[in-house]
């Protein structure tokens, strides 16, 4: 079939569309002052890790302020970014490209954030482009467009509220009780930088005495920004706040809040109109203006470190803001971490402890029952996994309040084992633990939920299983029959309780999840101390520690018959502690022991995670400080069954830096060369096993 020519009006109609596609685009005029931007790319390859300068058209020469988000052209394609500085040239020897587009005149990287992120993408082996989105939320056009006052800020109602000023002169409140504590809030209220570590006494208090240190900031005329583990704590320091300074004093960020009224509050922050922020671990880079005082409750909590990479953790973001921006810092909590305590013992910081007739005054009495303690006659205790003293002091407790139990961990049983060999049941797909949902409920494992009723024990042949913990639901239920008048309440995961009442009551709680009782618990039983001390985990005294002494600080003190009962060995050193309410003797101890194993944070330790010949090549590329030393690599399993394996590098604290640049680089080198395979870097990890 043969096409016609086409006719002389056809041509006329081509002839300009023809025209237009040839004709090259106008160059835009470049703006006169500060004509180039530099510019964070939003890039996740490792060997682009770096700024980049962009011409700034004339058009948006107004709008392309520092901190600004942009959208740039980079490899052919629109990237998002952020303006970090406007520069009068360029150090870039070839051709710059033109600015795109920009997205928002909204500020909403302020130069201390944007050198804060590069700081922690630095000590962690990160990228600048992870730590600011952690750092920055994403925009919402609609809540930057409101207008109205009270939808866009938070509201200044200062009816009848007392001002920070008079409350900073009225003298050190709860403060008064710590050794040190007075002096630290004159430092605050005098506008300097004051670095401590304070271990709280027991009690419902440090929210309170959290609002009296935000007092004293707000009095110099400062910010203050305090970062706590969840959002029920994030509630009760934004309660304690709004007593004491009034409402409208602050802002509470929390992830519970949705995207879009989180980035409305976010909002307030930079701009400026709310000058108190009380938040969740995001909250760590909350951008508050001339900072007096960053804190952070509870920083042994697990809550803290941020799961996306780099993977940084709130204290140590803090610690590196509080130097970067000159203000003060608090690491605070019940227990002391051997972070914390390095702090102390460094010089860095000073602490803040109550002193003993104090710590008498507000403490319960602290009683140990070993596993071999003689379980209570009561048959329902008996299943209940009650020795007659926890038995007892329940039965007491509950004549004159609630009772909190604290049970290790969730779910019915959360963990199974062979009835004859006593070897962990695991599921036949994918290894992962095998669990019940309920007593009538067919195993199934706890990783890809698939049910194992036709389960075999791979080492002895046997088909039936037996718990090897009880989850806090089991517990529950048991208590209820061997309690069977008494309420029982479950607090737990999505289902956690904020507070009780007075009236007695069984809480069954999982760490964590504890409500605060009015007036306080009449006693605590602290169930299977054995099963968190077991855990082959470097932090698992540390964690258990911290896990009992949050939940033996809600009960009442033993001027009111305050009473908690642990079951776990009574020689276990964190049971001891427990028993002289020693927080701080502890984390010494743990310090000493970790300088002498040269562990975290005597020494700096990364995690390399991959398969064999991904971690092999990144060996390669890494040129490692001399020194350091390789451990493992260990065959690990993710969940979807495929085999990695896990290096440690351990480098002394004075190579940390330089580990942390050798690790960049790497998987910068490995980026670049498009090698195939991931690897997983992680300085500092958490858990190391």
């Amino acid at each position: 079939m043969t096409t016609a020519d086409p006719g002389p009006e056809q041509l006329a109609l081509l002839a300009p569309r023809a025209a237009r596609r040839a004709r090259p685009r106008p160059v835009p005029a470049v703006a006169t002052e500060l004509p180039v931007a530099r510019v964070a790319v939003d890039l996740s390859l490792p060997h682009l890790d770096r700024p980049f300068d962009y011409l700034v058209p004339a058009e948006l020469g107004e709008a392309a302020r520092p901190g600004v988000r942009v959208r740039v052209r980079f490899a052919g394609q629109q990237v998002d970014g952020f303006v970090l500085d406007r520069l009068t040239a360029s150090e870039h020897p070839g051709r710059l490209s033109f600015l795109a587009k920009v997205v928002s005149a909204e500020r909403v990287l302020s130069p201390e954030v944007a050198a804060l992120a590069r700081a922690v993408a630095d000590r962690y082996a990160g990228m600048l482009a992870d730590v600011l989105r952690l750092a920055v939320p994403p925009r919402h056009a609609r809540v930057e467009r409101e207008a109205v006052r009270g939808t866009d800020e938070p509201r200044t109602d200062t009816t009848g509220a007392r001002t920070a000023e008079h409350l900073a002169a009225g003298g050190p409140g709860p403060w008064a009780d710590y050794d040190s504590g007075p002096a630290l809030l004159t430092a605050l209220r005098r506008g300097a930088a004051p670095r401590a570590v304070w271990t709280a006494t027991p009690g419902a208090g440090w929210p309170i005495a959290l609002a009296h240190a935000v007092a004293a900031v707000r009095a110099a005329d400062r910010g203050a920004l305090i970062v706590v583990p969840d959002g029920r704590d994030a509630d009760r320091v934004g309660s304690a706040l709004d007593e004491l300074l009034g409402p409208g004093h602050h802002v509470v960020v929390t992830a519970e809040l949705g995207p879009a009224e989180r980035y409305r509050r976010w909002l307030a922050v930079s701009r400026g109109r709310a000058r108190v922020v009380v938040g969740t671990r995001a909250a760590m880079f909350a951008p508050v203006a001339d900072l007096g005082l960053v804190a952070v409750w509870d920083d042994g909590d697990d809550l803290h470190a941020e799961p996306r990479a780099p993977y940084p953790h709130v204290r140590e973001v803090l610690a590196m803001r509080a130097a970067q921006q000159g203000c003060g810092l608090l690491v605070a909590g019940f227990a002391r971490t051997a972070e914390g305590t390095q702090l102390v013992s460094s010089g860095w910081a000073r602490e803040v402890r109550p002193g003993r007739e104090v710590l008498r005054r507000a403490a319960p009495r602290v009683r140990v029952a070993g596993e071999d303690s003689d379980l209570a006659d009561d048959s329902a205790a008996r299943s209940a996994r009650l020795p007659s003293i926890a038995w007892r002091t329940a039965h007491e407790g509950l004549t004159r309040g609630p009772v909190l139990v604290q049970v290790p961990r969730a779910g019915y049983l959360p963990a199974l084992a062979c009835v004859d060999c006593r070897a962990a049941a695991t599921c036949s797909a994918c290894g992962g633990p095998l669990q019940a949902g309920s007593g009538h409920a067919i195993p199934a494992c706890r990783w890809c939920g698939r049910p194992a009723g036709d389960w075999a024990c791979p080492s002895c042949g046997a088909r039936r299983t037996r718990a090897r913990s009880v989850g806090s639901r089991r517990t529950a239920e048991e208590l209820g029959r061997a309690f069977p008048r008494v309420p029982v309440h479950s607090s737990e995961g999505d289902r956690t309780l904020a507070v009780v009442g007075p009236e007695p009551a069984l809480v069954v709680a999982t760490p964590g999840a504890e409500p605060v009782a009015a007036g306080g618990y009449a006693a605590a039983l602290l169930l299977d101390g054995h099963v968190l001390l077991a855990r082959p985990d470097l932090r698992s005294a540390e964690e258990s520690l911290r896990r009992w002494l949050a939940a033996a600080a809600l009960v009442r003190p033993a001027s009111e018959q305050g009473v908690v009962v642990l079951l776990a060995d009574p020689a276990q050193p964190a049971a001891a502690a427990l028993v002289r309410w020693d927080p701080v003797g502890f984390g010494e101890r743990e310090l000493a022991e970790r300088v002498a194993t040269r562990l975290p944070p005597a020494a700096r330790l990364a995690s390399l995670t991959a398969a064999a010949e991904p971690l092999r090549a990144f060996l390669e590329a890494a040129r490692l400080p001399p020194g350091t030393e390789l451990l493992g690599p260990v065959p690990v399993r993710r969940r979807d069954g495929e085999p990695l394996e896990r290096l440690l590098l351990r480098v002394p604290q004075r190579s940390a830096r330089a580990l942390a640049a050798s690790l960049r680089e790497a998987a910068g080198v490995r980026s670049a060369h498009k090698d195939p395979g991931s690897v997983r870097v992680q300085v500092d990890p958490l858990e190391i096993g």
